[in-house]
């Protein structure tokens, strides 16, 4: 069993992101990660506080992972930078289920900083301003967001059960949507 301090924040923030990414939050707790690391579960307070901390600490990574993932998205996508990117974002949250919707719970105690998740949704908000024009991209994001969330929820809750395939439905969706956009004035 490894010493309490050859454990990090890190590799214990690290661990709790796989576990809750494979497993999802119902089954985790401080005593699993803890045997996962191979120590005793008081030592991890000294690098996570608590549970609250420490979730919003598992938040923030999967927050990361998912805006890294978009901006890569925007460096390699073509003409249609916009909708590459909400495809990638839906792709994420269907392949981190669980985690996406442990960032996406209304708990204001494992909710990442604001100023940082700003930082992270500036660049894709200027990608929307190529849509949008500069004085609606934020108007256009949050619809954008929206529109993936709730599609994202629905599946991920298996609620969209009608047929048809809901990759062609959920590009058919945003396709018209940033379409609205892209010809608002007109």
């Amino acid at each position: 069993m490894p010493y309490p301090n050859q454990v990090t924040q890190e590799s214990i923030v690290h661990q709790a992101w796989i576990f809750i990414n494979k497993n999802g939050i119902q089954p985790f707790s401080l005593a699993k990660l803890a045997s996962a690391l191979g120590v005793k579960a008081p030592s991890l307070y000294r690098h996570v506080g608590n549970k609250a901390t420490l979730l919003q600490s598992v938040n923030l990574v999967t927050l990361k992972k998912l805006f890294a993932a978009l901006e890569k998205e925007a460096e390699t996508a073509g003409s249609d930078k916009m909708l590459a990117i909400l495809n990638r974002y839906r792709t994420f949250a269907l392949a981190h289920p669980h985690t996406y919707l442990l960032a996406y719970q209304h708990n204001a105690a494992q909710r990442p900083d604001d100023a940082l998740l700003t930082q992270m949704v500036l660049p894709i908000q200027a990608i929307m301003a190529q849509i949008s024009g500069e004085a609606d991209s934020l108007a256009a994001l949050r619809g954008a967001l929206a529109l993936v969330h709730g599609f994202v929820l629905l599946e991920l809750n298996e609620q969209l059960q009608r047929g048809g395939d809901l990759t062609t439905h959920f590009t058919q969706s945003v396709e018209a949507y940033l379409h609205g956009w892209k010809n608002k004035d007109k």
